[in-house]
């Protein structure tokens, strides 16, 4: 009789070889959560702040020594798209702002569809668009100039519409907003420029740096965006059921605002490159340039005014760190699979 143990054929388990969250994103999410738990205030604040405000001018110093000035130029020269992410930013955003009115007082409480109707009619942000459109390997000269006109045009659109469109809205735009886009963002890109046949060497050879500082600087502002919130205390104002809806809401708004401008672009004829630019900066809202403008235009009340445009800033940056990191993965000629992925990123981040 053989004395043998019987060995019994059990499946072998085997440890998955990707985490099922994407990394980007799980740094984001520990990034809320320090924020949360730590968030900075006082001199730290002010250093946070100095730190953010160096990251992205790195960002964009490095971005003007990479690209080529033909490649600038015919960013500047591609104004059919600059056109749509105007008419997404400033149109079919502040539609759908006075269609949630409908949600009153369903899901929204007046105050916070008053912040929701102010944040539809914010500029688009610079930094997290180019970032991601670089990520995305989509059309990034065009991207850094429809973000510099967006930017520029909502110092006098976003103030001119939120008049027109909000009970008591009006003030003046200082030019210390216009000097700032300037200085941290136009600036560092043209002196990337300027600077661009002594340093475009190590740029090249140094790839992963550029992509560090997409990463990191975006992360820090995360990081500064919450922390002011949390010093604030504007996030304890709604109870949480208000909170849920007002998440609810924006989800919402933003797969509305994905699904339009990427379809729309197709429709308009663009290619994927430029449809990648049209899609990040045309759902994305500015809350470096909506702050200020809500502390004219609210006064005592702009914290909780600006909580909605808090929200939807974090929304729209992990939903598209998802959606970028799918478009990089995709082929670039992709039919069928790339217009799955909008679905499938949506889906997964609600």
């Amino acid at each position: 009789m053989n004395s043998r143990p019987l060995r019994r054929n059990f499946p072998r388990t085997r440890m998955p070889s990707r985490l099922p969250v994407d990394p980007f994103v799980l740094a984001l999410l520990m990034t809320v959560g320090l924020a949360a738990l730590l968030p900075a205030s006082g001199r730290a604040a002010g250093a946070v702040g100095g730190a953010t405000t160096g990251a992205v001018a790195l960002l964009f110093f490095l971005y003007g020594a990479r690209l080529s000035t033909r490649e600038v130029l015919d960013g500047l020269r591609h104004w059919r798209l600059h056109v749509t992410v105007l008419a997404c930013t400033f149109v079919l955003f502040p539609l759908l702002g006075l269609a949630a009115r409908g949600l009153v007082p369903y899901l929204l409480t007046p105050q916070l569809y008053t912040g929701v109707l102010f944040l539809c009619l914010v500029a688009s942000t610079m930094q997290s668009s180019v970032a991601f459109t670089s990520m995305a390997r989509g059309n990034v000269p065009a991207a850094i100039c429809a973000g510099s006109f967006s930017s520029l045009a909502g110092i006098v659109i976003t103030p001119l519409l939120a008049a027109l469109l909000m009970s008591g809205g009006g003030g003046r735009i200082s030019a210390g907003s216009v000097a700032g886009i300037v200085a941290q963002l136009l600036l560092p890109f043209l002196a990337g420029q300027l600077l661009r046949r002594r340093v475009s060497g190590f740029v090249v050879r140094h790839r992963k740096l550029l992509g560090s500082v997409d990463r990191g600087s975006i992360l820090l502002v995360v990081y500064t965006a919450f922390s002011e919130g949390m010093t604030a205390g504007v996030w304890h104002r709604v109870t949480p059921a208000d909170l849920a809806s007002l998440l609810l809401v924006e989800a919402a708004l933003l797969a509305a605002m994905l699904t339009l401008s990427w379809y729309g672009a197709k429709r308009l004829g663009f290619g994927r490159a430029d449809g990648i630019a049209i899609q990040f900066a045309g759902s994305k809202k500015s809350l470096a340039s909506g702050l200020p403008i809500a502390s004219v235009l609210f006064g005592p009340q702009a914290s909780l005014a600006v909580l909605p445009l808090m929200l939807f800033h974090q929304l729209q940056i992990m939903v598209c760190a998802l959606l970028a990191r799918r478009r990089a993965s995709s082929p670039p000629a992709g039919n069928a699979d790339e217009d799955r992925a909008l679905p499938q990123v949506l889906g997964g981040a609600g």
